[in-house]
This record gives C-alpha cells, sequence and structure tokens, in this order.
C-alpha cells in the first residue's frame, strides 16, 4: 500500500471507529432463522478469503473484519467463517496493527480479543505476542498511567474505544498491565455515567479524567458494558462504573426505542441501537432493550426481495431509514456496501434481545 493510500485509509478508519464497535462474548446462538441469525449470515457473505475488502479504497479493511468476527461469534452458526478470519488476522498482524516504525494501540487491542475469543494463542498469533505488543502500549509514565498510546509519525490516535477493549483483553489475558489500564478507563468515565470517545490530548495535564466539557458518547459507553459486564466482580469500582453506565444508557432511549451516539452520530441509527440494545439485554434490562431491537429490526432487509433491487440481501441492517429507502431503489453497492457492513456488524447481535432477555 502506498504512503498516501495508507495515510487515507488511516483517516478513513479513524472517523468510521465509533461505528464499529464491537463486543467479544459468548452466548447462545440465536437461530439462524432469527433476525440476528440473518444478520449474521449476511455478514458471513461479505467476506473473501477470511476478509472484507474495501471497494472504494480497494483494501482489505483488518479492523472491519475484525468487528465482523466479533459479531459472528456472539450471533453464532459461523465456526469455519471464524476460522477463515482467525487464519487471515494472523497472517496479516503487521498490516493491521503496524506501519514501518508505527506501532496502534487500538487495533493491537481489539486483535487480542479476537484471538482471546477464538481460541488462538495471544503469544504467538501469526508470530506475534499480542500480549507483550499491547502492554508496550501501555503508559507507565506518572500522569498517564495504564493509558494506552499509539507510537506513530501521524500522531496518537488511541481513545477510550480502544481503551475498552485493552482492559477486556488484558484482564483475561492475566497481564500486569490490567489493573493501571482499567483505572485509567475509569477516568474516562463522567459523572453522570457516560464515558468520553477521547482522552486529554495533554499528557503532561495532571487531570487525565472526564470534565464538563467532555461530549457523551453512547457507542462508546456501551461498548464498556459489552465487553465488561462478565467482568464486573473484577473490582468494587468496575461493578459500580457499569452500573452507572447502564443507568445513564436507559435515560438516552427515544420514544421509538432507537438511540443516537456521538456528537457526529447523534441522530438515531442502528449502529448505536443495536450497541445500546445489546449492552441493556446482557445487564437484564429487557424490556428496553427489546424496544431498542425492535427500531433496529425496523431497518434490516426483509420480506419477498426476488426481482427487487434488494434481492440477495436479505439481513442486511441499514444505518437509518433514509439509507434503508435508497436501498429499495438502488440496493447495496459502491461505497453503500461499507455503511451497510458496519451497521450490520454492530446492530445484528442486539437484535438476539429482540423478545427479551
Amino acid at each position: 500500500m502506498s504512503h498516501h493510500l495508507r495515510r487515507a485509509f488511516a483517516a478513513l478508519v479513524t472517523a468510521g471507529l465509533a461505528l464499529t464497535l464491537l463486543g467479544s462474548l459468548s452466548y447462545a446462538a440465536a437461530p439462524m432463522s432469527s433476525p440476528a441469525g440473518k444478520g449474521g449470515t449476511w455478514l458471513a457473505g461479505q467476506l473473501r478469503n477470511g476478509l472484507i475488502h474495501n471497494g472504494q479504497f480497494d483494501v482489505d479493511d483488518y479492523g472491519l473484519t475484525a468487528d465482523t468476527a466479533l459479531a459472528l461469534r456472539a450471533v453464532g452458526h459461523h465456526p469455519h467463517v471464524l476460522t477463515d478470519i482467525r487464519k487471515a488476522l494472523a497472517q496479516n498482524v503487521n498490516r493491521y496493527t503496524t506501519f514501518k516504525t508505527d506501532r496502534y494501540a487500538g487495533p493491537t487491542a481489539k486483535l487480542l480479543v479476537v484471538a482471546e475469543d477464538n481460541g488462538a494463542s495471544i503469544h504467538d498469533f501469526g508470530g506475534v505476542d499480542l500480549v507483550a505488543r499491547l502492554e508496550n502500549r501501555v503508559s507507565t509514565a506518572v500522569l498517564t498511567a495504564g493509558r494506552i498510546q499509539d507510537k506513530s509519525t501521524f500522531g496518537d490516535f488511541a481513545n477510550t474505544i480502544g481503551q475498552v477493549f485493552a482492559v477486556r483483553g488484558l484482564l483475561r489475558a492475566g497481564s500486569t498491565s490490567a489493573a493501571p489500564a482499567l483505572d485509567f478507563l475509569l477516568q474516562q468515565q463522567c459523572g453522570q455515567g457516560y464515558f468520553r470517545l477521547n482522552f486529554n490530548p495533554d499528557k503532561t495535564a495532571v487531570d487525565q479524567g472526564c470534565t464538563t466539557q467532555d461530549a457523551p458518547d453512547t457507542d462508546v459507553t456501551a461498548l464498556a458494558v459489552v465487553e465488561l459486564w462478565s467482568m464486573r466482580d473484577t473490582s468494587p469500582e468496575l461493578r459500580a462504573s457499569l452500573s452507572a453506565a447502564v443507568a445513564w444508557l436507559r435515560t438516552q432511549q427515544h420514544d421509538n426505542g432507537s438511540f443516537g451516539g456521538g456528537p457526529t452520530t447523534s441522530a438515531a441509527n442502528s449502529n448505536s441501537t443495536g450497541l445500546a440494545a445489546w449492552a441493556l439485554g446482557l445487564s437484564g434490562r429487557c424490556t428496553v432493550a427489546g424496544k431498542a431491537a425492535g427500531w433496529v429490526r425496523s431497518q434490516q432487509v426483509r420480506g419477498p426481495l426476488a426481482g427487487t433491487p434488494l434481492a440477495g440481501q436479505g439481513g442486511a441492517i441499514a444505518y437509518d431509514h433514509a439509507a434503508l429507502k435508497y436501498a429499495k431503489s438502488h440496493g447495496i453497492t459502491g461505497p453503500n456496501r461499507d455503511q451497510w457492513r458496519r451497521a450490520t456488524a454492530q446492530a445484528a447481535p442486539g437484535l438476539q434481545y429482540l423478545h427479551g432477555c
């Protein structure tokens, strides 16, 4: 990949990061005939040689591939596809997590979680010790202890999304870096219960935690619940943190069941609503989770499709009403396909709570 294209694609991935947040806990498989199962089947059909390929940029999208693996793991029924993904990502560890001398914390953390969830060796994944590589990206400086950070000529793009994955991966790996990473993550939670997306850009500041100027982010908050709910007994602080996050999420649901995301995705969308449904269902808030899943279901391709522009696309989930309306006339093609893949990867697992927990 050329230097110019690498930078362009890095910008694309950074911009879309809040739309590709996925958890990684094990569930009973949803029936293949269910809305969640159909969403998973559509996702499985988007892979080529174990990878999601971005046709607009003509590059393999390793981040979205990892998200797809996490979604399929949650929905179930596609072990052979997960095997293909695991092998493909193992062959591309450095392409995903590094560039020349650069080292990226968020992708490394997400890849560690994918490896853990799919029975791969986390200390020899494609010849790389993912735990050690991530530990090297966790700050040990006094003011920023536990903060993940990129080593990059392009700047440090690490944020709370990657921090959540890092905590999840390092806790499960039994790493000594897990405790400081968790401590730093909890500093990113604001008084109302939500998590902010971005860290303090000033690493020399005494206060590295949330401020009154930090905007709420539904996606990051839901992600923290999904990823860490099974580990809530790790500490009283984590349990209290997740309870506060769930309580805040409940206050953000619109009357029609939908959720908006962060400041740049504040309108109702299936990415944010699906992730919120997942978090709320996982935490036992079955009624509100079902209402959220019902809104996501209204964005899913279904019904007789033969002879229509959406033939063969059953189970795919649109980002919002406008995207679904457009696809009914034009199909899922070109750059629009990337948005559909991201929406389905994030929203399909939440459909498991369509009829409650």
